[in-house]
């Protein structure tokens, strides 16, 4: 039987409808939090909640909301700790991104990305993050990439999103660590979720062999924030693949990328 090691908290998961944020909350069940998840699809959350309450027992609340809207982190706090509801962990996994060229796209698109990776996030951790000093212990995971070491040309707002989702990150880590709060940004490589498909994307058979499950994602994730880690890339693979990175001039990184990216997807058959 799993450890209750997270008996008695509460968790907040974002973009819980499915991929890397379901299974996070999965995992987070298993140890016994409670969890409030929320996304914009309101139908596949229940079901989840659903799932998680029947298996493991925990309370399970659902609120539906997106992030590309500017009031959704006030609603989210308004339905936990403005409910009496505290939350111990706060999972920033909601992300987005346009996987085409820069200039193809409409401002709309960009500015999309940027409200949710980078400006919901950021507003996420500091509506969370004074509940959680003055209590003086906490734990907030960002969800990253490893585009934060690579500019990916066609992804190039969502790759500068994730970089400042990485320098954030460890900057609060050590600005709250002090105060008994833990900050992690968690950086995946390829991972099978639903991302590329709501990128307009598909993953070509060729590139299916480097994908990570999300479960196997989501249970280093937890264990390195139990672990108290500032930053983890998840798998070997890739933190190898990061290591060695350095060795190459930087000039050869938006090349790398967009091989690297042209082999793996292509645009989904309409």
């Amino acid at each position: 039987m799993a450890s209750k090691r997270l008996g008695g908290k509460r968790a907040l998961v974002t973009g819980a409808s499915s991929g890397i944020g379901a299974a996070l909350a999965r995992e987070l069940a298993a140890l016994g939090a409670s969890l409030v998840i929320t996304a914009r699809r309101e139908d596949r959350l229940s079901a989840l909640a659903e799932e998680l309450r029947s298996a493991h027992g925990v309370e399970v609340d659902v609120v539906a909301a997106d992030l590309a809207d500017a009031a959704a982190p006030e609603k989210l706090h308004a339905a936990t700790e403005g409910a009496g509801k505290p939350v111990d962990i706060l999972v920033n996994n909601a992300g987005l991104g346009a996987y085409t060229p820069f200039i193809d796209a409409p401002w709309e698109r960009h500015a999309t990305v940027i409200g949710v990776n980078i400006t919901a996030l950021s507003e996420l951790c500091r509506l969370f993050a004074p509940h959680m000093t003055a209590r003086g212990h906490g734990h907030i995971m960002n969800v990253g990439s490893l585009s934060a070491w690579m500019p990916i040309p066609g992804f190039a707002v969502y790759a500068a999103s994730k970089v400042y989702v990485r320098k954030f990150s460890e900057a609060l880590d050590y600005e709250l660590s002090a105060k008994g709060v833990r900050v992690i940004v968690v950086n995946p490589g390829g991972t099978a979720t639903e991302f590329m498909e709501a990128a307009d994307q598909q993953i070509k058979k060729a590139g299916e062999w480097t994908l990570m499950s999300s479960e196997r994602c989501a249970r280093i994730a937890v264990r390195k924030m139990l672990a108290g880690r500032r930053s983890v890339i998840t798998g070997v693979f890739n933190t190898v693949a990061m290591f060695l990175l350095r060795f190459l001039p930087r000039r050869l990184y938006p090349l790398l990328a967009h091989v690297g990216m042209s082999s793996g997807v292509e645009a989904k058959a309409s």
